[in-house]
């Protein structure tokens, strides 16, 4: 299905990423991922995509970093010929009182969640053609956000809502599309189910549990493939029904 293709997969060593890159080369993609700590993590996802065989490629880059985001588009197409799909993943959990927030948290957040967004995604699209793809992984917080400590988290997701629409429009005439999918409560070491607060946000959603890496790694499949050419500007909720 994604025989050829080339994706850059940020944040892509752990959780939903990992899940994201070892699906996008079951699909036949050859995969880059970035990585800001754990090189043996990033390491054990290539070997998986390895050894589905596909090509894979381990960037250590810091998304905070705009030379980093910049040169991992860059290194992506050195290495592996060409860029194809863009998902924007890398991704932090700022939590506590407003009042306690620092100003380094705000602009570190800012960084990875929303500047690097829009560098990686402009970088991407000086290489991807007709059929290319760029997703970013955003969260259920954008839209519903039912008790305190995430008001940061949720005010720089909520950014990628307006990111998502303005560049399916410039860039659709192209043939790229451009979504957003947003996750709810899914288990993984950032948020895992069986953590202290996991209780409470099963009770916000419709289904009554976390959701599986694999099943918003399904969606990045979908909308990557060739039945998902007619799907722009969209906001794929992926939540268990959090913002039913």
């Amino acid at each position: 299905m994604l025989e050829g293709r080339i994706a850059l997969v940020t944040g892509g060593s752990r959780g939903i990423g990992a899940a994201i890159a070892r699906r996008l080369a079951t699909q036949g993609a050859d995969v880059a991922i970035t990585y800001s700590a754990s090189e043996s993590s990033a390491r054990e996802v290539v070997d998986a995509v390895v050894a589905a065989g596909r090509r894979g490629l381990t960037i250590r880059a810091d998304s905070a970093s705009p030379g980093d985001v910049v040169e991992s588009v860059e290194r992506t197409v050195r290495e592996l010929g060409r860029l194809d799909i863009l998902v924007n993943n890398a991704g932090v959990f700022p939590f506590g009182p407003p009042a306690d927030v620092t100003l380094e948290e705000i602009d570190r957040t800012l960084a990875i969640h929303v500047r690097a967004v829009y560098l990686a995604s402009q970088a991407a699209l000086r290489h991807l053609g007709s059929g290319g793809r760029i997703i970013s992984i955003g969260s259920c917080f954008a839209e519903r956000v039912p008790y305190g400590g995430v008001t940061l988290y949720a005010m720089s997701k909520s950014a990628l809502i307006g990111f998502t629409r303005g560049l399916a429009r410039d860039v659709g005439a192209s043939g790229i599309t451009v979504n957003l999918i947003q996750p709810g409560s899914t288990d993984t070491d950032m948020n895992p189910a069986d953590g202290p607060t996991a209780d409470a946000e099963r009770a916000l959603m419709a289904v009554g549990r976390y959701g599986r890496p694999e099943e918003i790694a399904a969606m990045v499949g979908h909308l990557v493939g060739p039945e998902g050419a007619f799907i722009t500007g969209a906001l794929i909720a992926v939540d268990g029904g959090y913002n039913a």
